[in-house]
């Protein structure tokens, strides 16, 4: 018996991902972009499900990219605890599916961005591979040089600033750029916490390695109050391993690491940072 072509069907069958409500990589690639559009209430449940839908997809290492890019998303921001887990199970899914493989020496990216959902996010992840391991050793031992780490550098007015003269003070160290759109989403915060909090022995120190004159043209019609610190060459990002833009670091009134974030961070997260370094409000 001859088949027939029957081409409702056909037309069924080639856009099922469609008509069914199947994700595509096409579609979650989509709606990854969309993210940073969406307001603050929207944003979590958005993540959450493109974390699910690219749990779905087939095992591989496109899989693992994108869930990987999910989790450079997850980090910006206050998305409650659900969606950075939602990514981190995703993640660790992926490259248990699919181990990335290292070059040379080099921890591939996706174990250490899981590594740092972990460590500064607050989220858990089983994942038994070595990679994963060093990833988080290697997290541990960045910290112990940035707990180390001393500086001077100079501000937009050619005044110095040193690290270890501002013991007995609570110091927000914030790498930025001008061009980061997460790292001006969070400078009126930044800006709220230096004025406010000022008599109470807080410092905020904005670090950049872009050139002065093309800071000093977006800084001075912004408004902005606190220190913007010049490092050219990058010298002191790579002293506190700063490969990813925006990045906090607080210091207690003592000189130690108190607090870490990874990326954009909202006021009330900022101020939970700096309760950890023992900042009480008066």
């Amino acid at each position: 018996m001859t088949a027939r072509f029957h081409p409702i069907l056909f037309a069924a069958v080639l856009f099922c991902p469609y008509l069914c409500g199947q994700a595509t990589e096409e579609s979650i690639v989509s709606e990854i972009k969309t993210l940073r559009s969406l307001s603050a209430q929207q944003r979590p449940a958005t993540t959450i499900k493109a974390a699910q839908e690219i749990a779905t997809l087939p095992a591989g290492a496109r899989k693992v990219q994108l869930a990987d890019q999910l989790a450079h998303q997850v980090t910006e921001g206050d998305q409650g605890q659900d969606a950075p887990q939602a990514v981190a199970d995703t993640l660790a899914k992926s490259l248990a599916e699919s181990p990335a493989a290292p070059k040379k020496d080099e921890i591939p990216m996706p174990y250490l961005d899981l590594a740092e959902l972990v460590r500064y996010a607050g989220v858990t992840a089983t994942l038994n591979d070595p990679l994963f391991a060093k990833a988080s050793v290697q997290l541990a031992a960045n910290e112990a040089d940035i707990a180390k780490a001393d500086f001077t550098l100079k501000d937009l007015h050619n005044k110095k600033w040193t690290l270890s003269e501002l013991h007995g003070k609570i110091v927000l160290v914030n790498f930025w750029a001008t061009w980061c759109p997460p790292c001006r989403a969070e400078m009126p915060d930044l800006d709220t916490i230096f004025t406010h909090l000022q008599a109470q022995g807080v410092v905020v120190l904005s670090i950049t390695d872009e050139d002065g004159f093309k800071v000093s043209s977006f800084i001075s019609p912004s408004g902005y109050h606190p220190p913007v610190l010049l490092d050219p060459g990058g010298a002191v990002h790579k002293q506190f391993h700063v490969e990813g833009i925006p990045h906090t670091f607080v210091f207690d009134r003592d000189g130690k690491l108190a607090a870490i974030a990874i990326d954009q961070r909202t006021g009330r997260q900022f101020m939970a940072m700096l309760a950890q370094a023992g900042l009480q409000l008066q």
